[in-house]
């Protein structure tokens, strides 16, 4: 009965690794797509798209940043990726729920992190504070937002694979 329960937890952990390197590839693709979609430029600034620069939602929400509709709708369509596969296969579960924000969570925290990393035109070296103006809270050297979903993003998905 042990070995049982020690082969399942092993499936557990290896598909929980291959989730998170799967959101990663994700993230990596879709940062190279708006390298190309914003250029230089981050959160949408030279887009032709509305912009809510103020308002009290955005501040409790969003970390203070602008909304935009680039960004709606991006965030509405990753959203929408990210259930696919549940309603492709007519299942869902709190825990799949889980599983589902928690791979949300990590996608954009990598995706944007990426976003610097891999833009020829902005990099890793204005990955600061005065720079990336559009991430107005900074602790420990990356915006505050990073740590919060990562840390949410990681426990989430481990409390979907192991709370079954």
């Amino acid at each position: 009965m042990d070995f049982l329960h020690d082969l399942i937890r092993h499936l557990d952990v290896a598909r929980f690794v291959l989730l998170f390197v799967s959101v990663f590839i994700l993230s990596f693709f879709f940062a190279k797509v708006e390298i190309q979609i914003e250029g230089a430029e981050g959160w949408a600034v030279n887009l032709p798209t509305w912009r809510v620069e103020q308002h009290i939602l955005l501040t409790l929400f969003w970390g203070g940043r602008a909304m935009t509709g680039y960004h709606a709708w991006v965030f509405s369509f990753i959203a929408i990726i990210f259930h696919f596969p549940l309603a492709m296969m007519g299942v869902w579960s709190g825990l799949l729920e889980a599983r589902v924000i928690a791979s949300i969570m990590l996608f954009w925290v990598m995706e944007d992190l990426l976003w610097f990393v891999l833009n020829p035109g902005f990099g890793m070296a204005n990955f600061n504070p005065k720079t990336v103006t559009w991430h107005p809270n900074w602790i420990f050297g990356a915006p505050v937002e990073y740590w919060v979903a990562s840390i949410a993003g990681i426990a989430l998905m481990g409390y979907s694979f192991y709370s079954i």
